[in-house]
């Protein structure tokens, strides 16, 4: 073996302006391949971390969707269209949930959360069309924004990331919110005005019903991540995130209805609700009297609104998710199993997921980034293999004569062979390792220049603003026994036809 290193050496020597090729596409290509999947790693890693702290913990528990929709926690994607804006319904059975999340092991804090997307105003109305219809606005001027609301104390115990540029959280039982300075920056765009602690601004639910109510300043923050892939926030109290939410009595009309309300629609005819339509509506009207009738009472012309008036109310004991953070995160997948089968037993209508699932768009974006990038490693290898894989056979098509000779003093077929991988492998492993420093290098000086990005959109797509590589063992581990995987593959065609050289034509061929 000794010996037919030596000789591999020798021949890779000899034949310099080759082994310089090859070297160079082996180099750059190990070099792309470690710089691509250390950003992907950068952004999986920093994206993960940032929403298992902040926004979704380790687990997150909602409604099982509707067929052609799917729950994270910013909406409802869905593929029915039913021409309105989809909400994330309450969780069912909530109670049940709950006993089964707390006899659960390994939970070390737990919290619940309402969600919707709103947009903020100045002034005593909104006009979104108007605004809409801007074109010197962009997304990121926009003053669209989530709405979270927390269960109480437990919220801010599991996710205590808040900065606080100034002011504080929301007094309970109040309209106070807390923005997020990106809110502020692009309400003080957009509007020309500043906003500050104490102000009043209108706050529009982004849903077909129209809900809009006023919200008073209390706190301005800062994300705990500031290069944040999440989008800009307003955390408000739960009675206040309902109204957007839709979470009223009515909407969740299949559960149990609050115990003052004892009246069945299903037993109640179509007079009892709607009022006896052989009344004449519009009877004698007098002159003096509008087109209602100035006695009119409206509460007469639409009978007994009480079951009506419950069923909007806002129902205090619903929440969109139950969000899990775990004493030990490496055992996530197991405890959804645990929680899985336990709610299945007692058929709840609950789905369980994790971080990845919940932060939906968020995760998938990337993921699918991750995905084209991928491809493009797999044409880049493919080429490189191929122009190796051809300038192998030029070189054996060289050495015909070299070849000849070595069979013809006894060099069996295995040792041809041997040689020949021998020198694709030496050539394969220095040229990696060369690889992975020019890609250190290359690291090394991008990350020291903390490049980061601002605009909402390329943040969501590139899982951050802060740029970064991160390698890891692994990556380096798999993109080294690649290349001499495919270094092996690119030689097989090359070898076979060495090997079918006799030594009389080899020989024949040198004379």
């Amino acid at each position: 073996m000794k010996e037919i290193f030596k000789l591999a050496i020798r021949n890779l020597k000899e034949h310099k302006s080759k082994t310089i090729i090859i070297s160079l596409f082996l180099i750059f290509g190990v070099a792309i391949v470690i710089l691509g999947n250390s950003f992907l790693e950068s952004v999986n890693r920093g994206l993960e971390k940032d929403f298992r702290a902040n926004y979704t913990g380790d687990i997150a528990i909602s409604i099982k969707p509707e067929k052609g929709d799917r729950i994270e926690i910013f909406g409802v994607e869905s593929s029915n269209m039913t021409g309105t804006i989809p909400q994330i319904p309450a969780i069912p059975d909530l109670e049940k949930v709950q006993k089964i999340v707390d006899e659960t092991e390994d939970v070390k804090s737990q919290t619940k959360l309402i969600s919707a997307m709103v947009i903020v105003a100045k002034g005593l109305e909104i006009d979104i069309d108007e605004i809409l219809d801007r074109d010197d606005l962009g997304f990121d001027d926009m003053p669209v924004s989530m709405l979270f609301a927390g269960e109480d104390e437990t919220y801010w115990k599991t996710f205590s990331g808040i900065n606080f540029v100034e002011g504080t959280y929301p007094a309970p039982y109040t309209n106070e919110v807390m923005v997020d300075t990106r809110v502020k920056r692009a309400f003080e765009s957009l509007y020309k005005a500043e906003l500050n602690i104490g102000d009043t601004i209108l706050i529009a639910g982004a849903n077909t019903k129209g809900i809009i109510r006023e919200g008073k300043i209390s706190g301005i923050f800062k994300p705990s991540n500031e290069n944040s892939a999440m989008f800009q926030i307003i955390y408000c109290n739960p009675g206040l995130a309902r109204s957007f939410a839709d979470l009223t009595y009515g909407s969740s009309f299949s559960q149990e209805l609050p115990e003052n309300v004892n009246l069945n629609l299903s037993s109640m005819s179509e007079d009892e609700l709607f009022g006896d339509s052989d009344d004449d509506f519009f009877g004698d009207i007098d002159e003096d009297d509008t087109f209602l009738g100035s006695a009119a009472d409206f509460d007469s012309i639409l009978g007994d609104t009480t079951l009506r008036d419950e069923l909007n109310k806002t129902d205090d004991g619903a929440w969109h998710y139950i969000l899990l953070k775990l004493n030990h995160p490496s055992q996530t997948e197991k405890t959804i199993k645990t929680l899985k089968k336990q709610c299945e037993e007692q058929d709840l209508n609950v789905q369980i997921q994790d971080w990845k699932n919940a932060a939906g768009s968020y995760a998938y974006t990337v993921e699918g980034i991750g995905i084209v990038f991928n491809m493009l490693i797999i044409i880049l290898a493919v080429v490189v293999f191929i122009i190796i894989m051809n300038t192998m056979t030029v070189s054996v098509i060289e050495r015909t004569g070299e070849i000849g000779t070595m069979r013809a003093i006894g060099a069996e077929k295995s040792f041809v062979r041997k040689l020949f991988f021998t020198e694709s492998l030496f050539l394969t492993l220095v040229s990696s390792v060369i690889g992975i420093i020019l890609a250190f290098i290359i690291m090394k000086i991008f990350n020291s220049l903390n490049i980061t990005i601002t605009n909402s959109i390329a943040k969501m797509i590139l899982g951050g603003g802060l740029l970064q590589f991160r390698p890891t063992v692994k990556i380096i581990g798999m993109t080294v026994l690649i290349a001499l995987a495919g270094s092996i593959i690119s030689n097989l065609y090359p070898v076979s036809s060495a090997l079918k050289i006799t030594p009389l034509k080899a020989l024949n061929k040198e004379v």
